[in-house]
């Protein structure tokens, strides 16, 4: 049995991005032939998103051939209630005591509240007299792991608030294969649970603020195997950070067009060209220089731009440069070895003023 598991999707409006995004998964899961569906949390960026929505979400979701399992989140923890049908094959786990049953799978979801990390861990140990044995235990999570070393910027723009908080050591001796998480949007993420099971951060499935930078996946996997990745060709920040070295023999614009022209088509770049240049040696001044590489910047649509490189001349004018080329030129050194440590006094400066 295959399963596909995404998670913040923040839908706002239709045929935008994000649900363009949403439509190809839909797609991916037809193509995939997967059995179930899983949406970890914040489907939707608002509850009146969701309300909205909520009739195309019908139709997207009818006729794919798969199960689709929706979790609350933080962000569309309202939208689920009063008996809101959102399509015959669609189950909400609104109670951690309801879970939805598949063949030899049972799917269970804690769904958000604003509570802390011990009333999380009391939800969990409630949980663990209704892990069968004699089936695999999914659980559907969207919070904070704790064990992690993330930012706060990790989990899209939600402030310096925990939400739901969790700990791979809170998952102890229950009986769960995977715990299929949301809310962290920046990298897909796996760690080990305990008994052997996996815990699953898919990321966001688009690029929802600069933060996200990379080709975006879900997780598409085999119920007894491993979580895989799955790499999507949705809208994404790019970060491209180009060092330039005066003593390069490559010209500097070369360079950059080069790595511009690695860019996914999806890809939006965030360009920034730091290190130095020697104008004398490429025939190009500063100014020149940087009017070149937003024009090159601006071909490609990026996003932003920042152009941090300076000449080389802003060390060769530094009074402790030149006392370092006066105590070489004091000894008797060839005109080689004067070179050779010349150069290293400029990289070496250069490294130490990046």
């Amino acid at each position: 049995m295959k399963i596909l598991h995404t998670a913040d999707i923040h839908l706002k409006e239709y045929g935008d991005d994000r649900w363009k995004t949403l439509e190809e998964l839909i797609r991916i899961g037809r193509q995939e032939q997967v059995a179930i569906f899983v949406v970890c949390g914040d489907l939707f960026d608002k509850d009146a998103a969701a309300e909205d929505l909520r009739p195309k979400i019908r139709e997207v979701f009818s006729g794919t051939g798969f199960k689709v399992v929706l979790l609350a989140g933080n962000h569309d923890s309202e939208s689920y209630g009063s008996g809101k049908y959102f399509g015959e094959d669609v189950f909400i786990l609104a109670s951690l005591n309801e879970p939805f049953r598949y063949e030899d799978v049972s799917i269970w979801g804690l769904p958000f509240e604003a509570i802390g990390a011990e009333d999380v861990l009391v939800r969990l140990y409630s949980l663990a007299g209704n892990l069968a044995g004699d089936k695999v235990n999914i659980l559907l999570y969207h919070g904070e792991l704790l064990d992690a070393s993330f930012s706060r910027k990790d989990f899209g723009d939600e402030g310096e608030g925990r939400y739901m908080p969790t700990k791979l050591s809170y998952f102890k001796g229950l009986n769960l294969s995977y715990v299929l998480a949301g809310h962290f949007h920046t990298t897909f993420d796996i760690r080990k649970l305990e008994n052997g099971g996996y815990f699953v951060y898919p990321g966001s499935p688009l690029s929802l603020t600069r933060r996200e930078t990379g080709q975006r996946k879900v997780n598409i996997f085999e119920v007894g195997s491993p979580p895989k990745e799955y790499l999507l060709d949705s809208p994404h920040f790019e970060e491209i950070i180009v060092e330039l070295d005066p003593f390069a023999d490559e010209n500097p614009l070369d360079r950059i067009q080069k790595r511009l022209e690695c860019v996914h088509p999806r890809g939006k770049v965030l360009l920034s060209v730091t290190g130095y240049v020697n104008s004398e040696r490429i025939g190009t001044t500063e100014p020149e220089l940087a009017k070149r590489i937003k024009e090159l910047a601006t071909a490609k649509r990026a996003e932003e731009l920042r152009v941090e490189f300076a000449d080389i001349s802003a060390i060769l004018e530094d009074d402790l440069f030149k006392e370092f080329v006066s105590r070489v030129e004091q000894r008797n050194y060839d005109e080689e070895t004067r070179r050779r440590l010349r150069d290293l006094a400029i990289r070496a400066m250069a490294e130490a003023r990046g």
